[in-house]
């Protein structure tokens, strides 16, 4: 069984304030500071560039990669961290593509991140008139998944209400009809269990900046699946996915496996960032993660709807459609949370109108999730929201 307790023990957590907010950026393993100190100092300060040979800097990528496999239940030797989210969906759909040439259509669904929907936008702009990507409800996906389709892309967690697409009913129908899958992981690895393997997902692609908590800027992942890792063409051909980088070729030669997913120098303070975090997901059992949260997002339902009214419920009621998040619809939601964030709950908004709240059993516990409450049911109750201050919109909402 997994010790909450003691995990909660081993992230850095202001004092006051309830974190509910981690499904967007995640807090601080209390080890990450130093570990990032030893590699600033000890490695790159005392080895300079003989790091990469000493400090196992080139092999971060995919040791770590491995490590957060676990967690998405993918095969050993199939994930690989670098680039940003943008650059792994552009991967991951562009090789698909390619994967089924007789086809130009790529679905998705209007609750997908924009920003894939964008890298998709891009990519069939630069392969041609006869590319499209259509877009359709989440509840309609299923009867879009038709034999014109070249690639399903679908972000498996909602990021705005949470609800959760059945990855494996999908991924079969899709298979079916001769369509190859790409899953984002952005809200679902350290979320929920994922089974990339059992369910024959092609690619996955995922942040860690979330649940992970790799901090802000932290590495993308992708997976590729083992029937497709060496016939993948990595439309981004970057210099450390060339099967001999040190050997300075004028021409691309892919390397094997995922190692021809990686594109640029990876990010090594950042990845040790991870690796700390890592140490603590290793304490952690998945099962165990998702009967906590599914417990505290109803808990959190449960009181909010008793207390305060004012607000509908946005999210799958029922647990098991829903990622580790609850969101709920109130007009005014922008002030209502800056207000909650003054006084020490931090969530966030998501336009038009939802208030979201994060819940990570690794660090929030059931006295989190009432006192978060009592400070919402004040805030509306009082409209405490309405306030000038609470209304001048920041950059970052």
């Amino acid at each position: 069984m997994t010790d909450f307790a003691a995990t909660k023990a081993l992230f850095s957590l202001p004092e006051g304030m309830i974190y509910l907010d981690g499904n967007s950026l995640g807090p601080m393993p209390r080890s990450a500071a130093e570990r990032v100190r030893k590699t600033v100092e000890d490695e790159w300060g005392e080895m300079l560039i003989t790091g990469w040979n000493k400090a196992g800097w080139m092999q971060q990528p995919t040791a770590i990669g491995d490590r957060i496999a676990r967690l998405i239940g993918a095969e050993p030797g199939h994930v690989v961290m670098g680039d940003t989210l943008s650059i792994k969906v552009y991967q991951a759909v562009a090789a698909a593509l390619e994967l089924n040439p007789t086809r130009k259509v790529v679905l998705s669904d209007s609750g997908n991140f924009p920003s894939d929907l964008y890298m998709v936008e891009g990519l069939i702009k630069s392969l041609g008139p006869d590319y499209a990507l259509r877009v359709v409800a989440p509840e309609e996906v299923s009867a879009h998944i038709t034999e014109d389709v070249a690639v399903l892309m679908l972000t498996e967690v909602d990021y705005r209400t949470g609800r959760k697409h059945d990855m494996r009913a999908l991924t079969e129908q899709a298979h079916a009809a001769g369509v190859l899958t790409v899953w984002d992981l952005a809200h679902s690895a350290g979320a929920l269990p994922v089974d990339l393997a059992g369910c024959k997902a092609d690619f996955a692609v995922g942040c860690t900046y979330k649940y992970l908590n790799s901090g802000p800027g932290g590495p993308a992942f992708i997976y590729v699946a083992p029937r497709h890792a060496d016939t993948s063409r990595p439309a981004l051909s970057g210099w450390l996915g060339h099967a001999a980088p040190f050997d300075f070729d004028l021409s691309y030669k892919p390397g094997s496996g995922i190692e021809r997913m990686r594109v640029g120098t990876p990010p090594i303070l950042q990845l040790a960032a991870l690796e700390a975090s890592m140490d603590i997901w290793d304490m952690a059992d998945m099962a165990d993660v998702r009967a906590k949260s599914i417990a505290l997002c109803d808990l959190f339902i449960t009181e909010v709807e008793a207390r305060c009214p004012d607000l509908t419920l946005a999210s799958p009621r029922d647990g098991r459609q829903r990622g580790s998040q609850v969101s709920f619809h109130f007009a005014q939601g922008y002030a209502a949370m800056q207000a909650l964030i003054a006084r020490g709950v931090v969530g966030d908004f998501r336009a038009p109108d939802i208030m979201r709240f994060g819940f990570t059993p690794l660090y929030i516990d059931e006295a989190d999730v009432r006192a978060a409450v009592d400070i919402l049911e004040d805030v509306m109750t009082n409209a405490l929201w309405d306030r000038p201050e609470y209304h001048m919109r920041n950059a970052v909402t």
